[in-house]
């Protein structure tokens, strides 16, 4: 797949890249596995001088040599002695770049910890020792989030506050998710696009696993993603294993929960017989895998808080494939297949409302809050409510798949019981539909 859009971020690395001529950066960025943070970076330093390290599980010595090796390739330097201590490298490095200007790109940077933990208290030592001699471009860049957030904004580690810039590499957007369908099958329906940003919510890795191999309709990427090869099978605890550690078992319960449609705590710790307030702060705030939603106009204080998973892919893996383990040990992938197809319609449409809130706050430049509404009782539900604070214009919004569904004076009915809050905006009611994607 040919590299497509990430514009701001090519923007922000050529920026930095070129104050590093002048006086040392130092960059962290971040993101979920399959993101593209690799591709990324060497796209943005192809026609300069640096060196890729990868930071892979090995004894020091061993990853020095390695890294060794690829330093004398990329930087045509001189390396003295037989180094085995990532410091005595680093310095090299360092005192390279007194000379010449180049970017030093670390990849899975957090794999350091379990290398040697002190490695970052060497790096944060020379780097304060040389960072006022040296011109060069560092890049950190990691995957495990809670990792990178414990080594970089953690005060009591080594390398609080040295970053210059911190990236956190975001899925594609709608805009490019369109595009890439596009380019693989222009006559794509709009229960083809729903389909790819519901199973991959717009991550690089998992967009290129599908198009390249063919599956351009919702057919194919359903039947693609319920093989017995499918990779997307156990990407979900590939990805998270690393994250939990040993209290996999409670996350991983309170992440299916939610993605069930279980969004209140009350309601998951009814289900897991114990208080999760404390895993569910873990999982907003460490590890940013679900968000707390409120009522839109709702006060700070409020408590009518519901949790949503952030990231597509986790969310259909919890729905469907997490809770479905018995049909993938049997062998009975067709089931689970048929498993899927019976709920998509009822899960599809949920998923069309993430949708049309990203579709919007990516088109209308000026929104400047956007959620759903729900009363105490439930009874009043509006989908959608987009807020534009600086032109006071509001969209209230009913979202179906099926147009004929939508019924606007219903919504109007919805919409008067909020008639003190959107009085200060200028109202439009909108029904929004597969039609409209």
């Amino acid at each position: 797949m040919k590299f497509y859009n990430r514009t701001k971020e090519l923007e922000i690395l050529a920026r930095i890249s070129e104050q590093s001529k002048k006086s040392s950066c130092f960059t962290v960025m971040v993101g979920r596995r399959r993101i593209g943070k690799t591709s990324l970076l060497l796209e943005s330093v192809k026609e300069q001088k640096h060196l890729y390290l990868f930071v892979s599980r090995k004894s020091e010595s061993l990853l020095c040599e390695q890294f060794q090796r690829e330093a004398i390739k990329s930087l045509n330097m001189q390396i003295f002695g037989n180094i085995t201590r990532f410091s005595d490298l680093f310095e090299q490095l360092l005192i390279f770049a007194t000379k010449e200007q180049y970017t030093l790109i670390i990849d899975e940077f957090q794999e350091f910890d379990n290398v040697n933990p002190s490695i970052f208290s060497d790096i944060q030592n020379l780097w304060d020792n040389y960072k006022d001699r040296v011109k060069i471009n560092f890049i950190a860049s990691g995957s495990i989030y809670s990792m990178m957030m414990k080594i970089f904004e953690n005060g009591k580690e080594p390398l609080f506050g040295r970053l210059n810039s911190k990236i956190t590499l975001q899925p594609f957007n709608v805009g490019t998710i369109k595009e890439i369908l596009n380019d693989y099958n222009p006559k794509y329906t709009s229960e083809d696009l729903l389909c790819l940003y519901m199973i991959t919510g717009g991550v690089p890795k998992y967009i290129n696993l599908l198009m390249e191999s063919g599956s351009v309709t919702k057919k194919k990427m359903l039947d693609l993603v319920t093989r017995q090869d499918s990779p997307f099978i156990g990407e979900g605890k590939d990805l998270l294993i690393s994250e939990f550690g040993k209290e996999y078992g409670i996350y991983f319960s309170i992440l299916q929960l939610i993605a069930s449609g279980k969004t209140t705590q009350s309601e998951v710790d009814s289900i897991i017989g114990k208080n999760t307030g404390a895993y569910l702060v873990n999982l907003e705030k460490e590890y940013s895998l679900i968000t707390k939603n409120k009522p839109v106009f709702s006060k700070p204080e409020s408590r009518k808080n519901r949790w949503s998973l952030n990231d597509n892919y986790l969310r259909f893996w919890f729905r469907f494939i997490f809770p479905n383990q018995s049909l993938i040990e049997m062998g009975k992938y067709e089931l689970l297949r048929e498993l899927i197809e019976m709920n998509y319609k009822q899960y599809s449409g949920l998923i069309l409302e993430k949708y049309f809130r990203a579709k919007i706050t990516e088109e209308k430049k000026r929104i400047t809050g956007i959620g759903s509404y729900w009363d105490n009782k439930g009874e009043n539900e509006i989908d959608l409510i987009a807020l534009n604070d600086l032109d006071k214009t509001a969209i209230v919004a009913e979202v179906k798949r099926n147009p004929k569904k939508i019924d606007l004076n219903l919504l109007q009915t919805k919409a008067d019981s909020i008639k003190k809050e959107l009085s200060k905006y200028k109202t439009e009611l909108k029904g929004l539909s597969m039609d409209d994607m």
